[in-house]
């Protein structure tokens, strides 16, 4: 019974849901296996609905790793986690996906006049809602429970310590320049 939950197309929950939704996690794996989870956000509702099998996720800006834009040449199996921040259920969507380039589909996802490279295309096998437990448990959304920013290094911070040569501040500083001038 609790499979019966497991639909093949995008309902309309799941539609507002994604319009909602300003944040996903998108998992996927190599040819040899090897995975690679990646976070994907902007602007609610930034992950177009096309139809009812089918989602473009922008490709925007990030870590320049590729990772997951690689995985999918190999593998085209993705399974992507939706998130709306005050809401403990999540919407899980398991399909295969593509890349594409296509002026068309870009043009209406860009944002500040920049139009994506790319997107994934996803075509959508399996689509659930999961329980709020995991969320509940983690007061992922309590302010109370949020640390003070302080108390962690700052990410340029860490990677002066992993990279030999890497001046912190000066990371620190490209970052934080990125951060507001190069989002998109």
């Amino acid at each position: 019974m609790i499979r019966d939950k497991i639909l093949d197309s995008i309902d309309p929950h799941a539609r507002a849901f994604i319009g909602l939704s300003p944040f996903l996690v998108i998992a996927t794996a190599g040819a040899d296996g090897s995975a690679d989870a990646s976070p994907r956000g902007d602007a609610p509702g930034f992950v177009a609905v096309v139809d009812r099998k089918t989602l473009l996720i922008p490709d925007r800006r990030g870590n320049n790793l590729c990772d997951s834009l690689s995985n999918v040449v190999e593998n085209p199996k993705v399974g992507l986690v939706f998130f709306v921040p005050g809401v403990n259920e999540t919407l899980r969507v398991n399909g295969g996906a593509e890349i594409t380039s296509d002026p068309e589909l870009l043009e209406p996802m860009a944002v500040e006049g920049k139009v994506p490279t790319s997107a994934l295309k996803v075509t959508v096998e399996q689509l659930y809602f999961h329980c709020g437990k995991a969320l509940i448990r983690s007061r992922l959304w309590d302010p109370a429970v949020q640390i003070e920013r302080r108390s962690f290094p700052t990410l340029g911070k860490i990677l002066a310590d992993q990279i030999k040569g890497l001046d912190s501040d000066e990371v620190q500083s490209g970052l934080e320049t990125a951060y507001k001038d190069r989002l998109y």
